[in-house]
This record gives structure tokens, sequence and C-alpha cells, in this order.
């Protein structure tokens, strides 16, 4: 049930002033308590990386991979066990994270895109209006088409007007190739691994706007696949970190020495980041600034790596591709504990605008799980929704059970035949290594899960509609790329551009 923002602030505010203790005996508002204390707003940091799995962190039980500062993070916030990218591709994650939205509303429905402005009711234009500084650092991803190109100030930096420090979506991360747009529409050399080149700009808007509220989102591409023989290239120093013969595997991968490989590589660009987030760490302690600052870490989706023989990295309802990490760190106000409340990608915005105090817009389809978080509800959630519309599969995600169906013709965009249909029991098979969908033994939790997953359809809009009619009547016709086999994708030699939002031109409020 969503929060009444009274109730909780009276809590959070409590929680400032007087410590964890008070929290069931509230008796001021969020804002009494601020002034009384001498607090001004939290700030927010919001770091997320690319393609990182749930289980690619230390404090999530991998004893091979190097996280500390993450771990300590998590030691010293909440960390959330059951965090789902509930469209695991970039674009669609990024869409919704930002607008709140659905991509059937927001437009962000696949990679290359251009989303639709906000009209001042997204997550950078509320914390913009609320009178945030905000910027954005890293991979955007969001300006849709050629993607070596900057983003013009205005609509569709989506809030992120001061500051915006980004490639678009450049894939190539090293110290020679790696590079940025700067505010003047300059191409900037990064000259080292583009991390660390990232987390230092996004040091310096935290130095520029220590003074007041702010709020900062840093998007790291790696551990994305990009270069070198196995794909998953770093640093020597960080691969040195890792010996492939020693590295334990998922449980559902092949053991070859290319697999091993592959593996010192992800992880060594996993360690990269973590050597950045101990550095952005460090600067908001050096500024006293880490208590007052709600700090959040995960990804927008996960890395199958080779997991159950399937190749490709994401786009797939396996629990590698669509569980995520998900740390929030505030030590005025939340105390440190292991969380396995469900949280779903249209959750984020909702969540954190509600415990900055601010108004969460109508226009939000995510749920405000501040309350839960606050109170330990873990079971207040039954069920995110999953879905994927250039892949053509629904599904929806439980504690217990993954559920996903393919939407008729079971043809992918690029005119190849793929099943995604899915059930499998988190309880008894963790590694997902026994695929129940065709079990006769399982047909009446498959048909509830169906009924729960078309009703989340239902909520959306959604009716299945197939990708190639939902691109050609949405998109202006310039941007859509026709490639063989009949298949369909955003024109990356175009612009990205939709001729509104989705579900209003599918509704013939727009031509």
């Amino acid at each position: 049930m969503p929060v009444k923002r009274r109730d909780f602030f009276l809590k959070a505010g409590v929680i400032m002033a007087l410590g964890f203790s008070a929290l069931a005996h509230a008796a001021v508002t969020g804002a009494q308590a601020l002034g009384k204390t001498g607090l001004r707003r939290p700030n927010l940091v919001f770091v997320f990386s690319d393609q990182q799995s749930f289980d690619m962190l230390g404090c999530a039980g991998n004893k091979d991979i190097l996280t500390p500062n993450m771990d300590k993070v998590a030691a010293g916030g909440v960390r959330f066990n059951q965090c789902i990218s509930s469209s695991p591709v970039c674009t669609p994650f990024r869409g919704m994270l930002l607008s709140g939205q659905h991509p059937l509303r927001s437009g962000a429905f696949c990679n290359d895109i251009c989303m639709v402005p906000g009209e001042g009711r997204y997550f950078g234009e509320v914390l913009r209006d609320a009178g945030y500084a905000c910027g954005y650092v890293g991979k955007w991803h969001l300006y849709g088409g050629n993607r070596d190109r900057p983003i013009p100030a205005g609509p569709y930096r989506y809030g992120f007007d001061q500051t915006f420090l980004s490639n678009n979506c450049n894939e190539l991360f090293d110290s020679k190739r790696a590079y940025y747009w700067d505010e003047s529409g300059r191409k900037q050399p990064c000259g080292d691994w583009e991390p660390y080149v990232q987390t230092r700009l996004a040091e310096k808007f935290i130095e520029d706007n220590a003074a007041k509220p702010f709020a900062l989102f840093l998007s790291w591409h790696p551990p994305h696949n990009w270069d070198g023989e196995y794909g998953y290239d770093g640093p020597a120093d960080l691969l040195k970190l890792y010996d492939p013969a020693k590295l334990t595997l998922r449980s559902n991968v092949e053991d070859t020495p290319q697999n091993r490989k592959m593996y010192q590589g992800y992880m060594a660009l996993c360690t990269g980041n973590d050597r950045a987030f101990g550095e952005l760490m460090a600067k908001l302690q050096e500024l006293k600034l880490d208590d007052n600052t709600i700090v959040v870490f995960t990804a927008d989706h996960g890395d199958l790596l080779l997991s159950h023989g399937l190749r490709g990295n994401k786009g797939r309802p396996e629990i590698e591709s669509l569980h995520v990490p998900l740390l929030i760190r505030w030590p005025h106000a939340l105390k440190p504990r292991v969380s396995d409340l469900l949280i779903g990608t249209l959750d984020l915005m909702p969540t954190l605008l509600s415990m900055l105090n601010l108004k969460v817009p109508e226009t939000c389809q995510g749920r405000n799980l501040t309350e839960a978080i606050f109170k330990a509800k873990d079971d207040a959630v039954e069920s995110v929704p999953l879905f994927l519309f250039p892949w053509k599969w629904r599904g929806v995600y439980t504690r217990r059970y993954t559920y996903a169906f393919d939407l008729p013709p079971n043809v992918n965009i690029f005119g190849q035949s793929m099943r995604f249909a899915c059930l499998y029991d988190h309880q008894t098979d963790p590694r997902e290594l026994k695929n129940l969908i065709d079990s006769p033994q399982h047909k009446a939790i498959r048909d509830e899960l169906h009924v729960k997953a078309k009703a989340w359809m239902d909520k959306f809009g959604d009716t299945g509609i197939d990708f190639k009619d939902l691109m050609e009547r949405v998109m202006v016709k310039e941007d859509i790329r026709h490639g063989p086999n009949g298949s369909m994708t955003s024109n990356t030699s175009g612009q990205g551009r939709l001729k509104g939002r989705p579900e209003d031109v599918l509704a013939g409020k727009i031509k």
C-alpha cells in the first residue's frame, strides 16, 4: 500500500533529531525536525553500473570478487536481496528510473529511442524544481538514434541542466578511446580508465555544490562487455587481482578456460567500479556530507555470463539477467540491515523522492515503498512486472517464482525464432537449472502467475502489441531501420524520434 507522506515524515524527521529508537514515537513533521536540528534536506547520490548482476558483490556472498567499498556501504545501510530490473535492457531501465513511467508512457521501450520530454514530472525535473543542484555524469543512452552526439540543454536532459557530462553511449572505456561531451558541446578525451574520470567529474560536482542540497546521478558503463579477446577487457592492475584458474564459476556455466578468462575480466571491471565508488564515498566524508546524503548503488540489469549455456548477456527472464544489487545508505535515518523487500525498477523514483520529502508526481506508475523500508515490512510487495518489447515476452516475478511467456509470432527483432517462456522456482532451484514451464505438475501455479502477469499488462495498457507494429505506429518513419529477415530496430544513424507518448499514439490522440 502506498505510504502516506505525512506519516512517514513524522517518523523520518524525528529519526534525524533523536535517533532510531524514536521511530515509533514521532510527533513532529519532517520540516519541523529539520528546522530544529539545523539539518537541511538530504543530498542524493545515485550510482549505477551497467550489466552488473546481484551475485557480483562480496556482500552478496561472492567469495572471489573484490568489492570492499560497496561491501562497506552495504554494511552501513540497507542491502536489498530482491531488486529486479523489470525490463533488463539499458534504455528501458533508464527510462523507467528517470521518468517513473512504464515504457508505453515514456517511450523508452527499446534501446536507442529518444524518450519523450517529462513536462516537469521526471526525476531530475522534480529535483531541479525543488531547488536541488542536479548533475548527471556518465552513460545516458536516452538520446536515441546516433549515439555519438552531445545531448543539448533543454527537455531531453530531463532536468539535469546544471551539470551534464556524458558520451550518451560510447562502448570504449580505455584511456585512449573514452571521452565525454562537455557543456560547450566539445568532445573531451578521458585520458584514463573511463569510470575513474567520470567519478572525478562527479566529485567536482559535489565540491562545487556542497553548500546546498544536491542530487547526483553517476552512471558507469562497465562491467558491460566491450572489448578484448573475451569481451571483458580491463586495466592490467585489475586483471592481475584475479587468477582465472582459482575462480568459482556459476554452477550453471560450463567450466572452460575461455569462460574462466571471461569471468576474470568481468570481475576486474566490477572491482574497478568499486575503487571508483570508494573514492566517491571518501569525497563525501572529506566534505562532511556523508551522514546526510542518501547513497544508492544499483545496476540497470545483470549479465548472463553464459549461464544456462545461453548466448547474449541480457534481455532475458533468467535470474542472472533480472536480479541486480541495490544498496541504500542514509546514516541519519536508515538503520543497517538486510531486506527481503521486493523492489522493481518503477519503484525507485517514487520511493527516493518520498525519502527526500518531495511530492511524487501523479504520473509515476511505481510504488512508494518508503514506509515498507522504514518499518521493515519486507512482505509488502507481492510481485514485480516483467516485460521486454523487442524480444516479445512478458512475465511476473514473485519471491518464489519467475514466470514469462512468449507473445506470438515467436520471432524477435532480428527475425530469429527464440523461446523465452519459463517457470523457475527460486526456493527449490535458486540457479534455475530446471525450467518448469512445460511441467504438468505445475500447471496450477503457471496459470496463477499468468493471471498476475496479465494484470500487470492491463495496468499499463499493454495489449501485447507486436514490436514491429509498435515501432511502425509510434516512431518517426525515417528513424526506423529495416534489416535482414524482416528485422526492425531504431536507426542509430537517425534521431530515435517518437511521434509522441506511445500510449497516446496508440489511443489515436496523436496522429
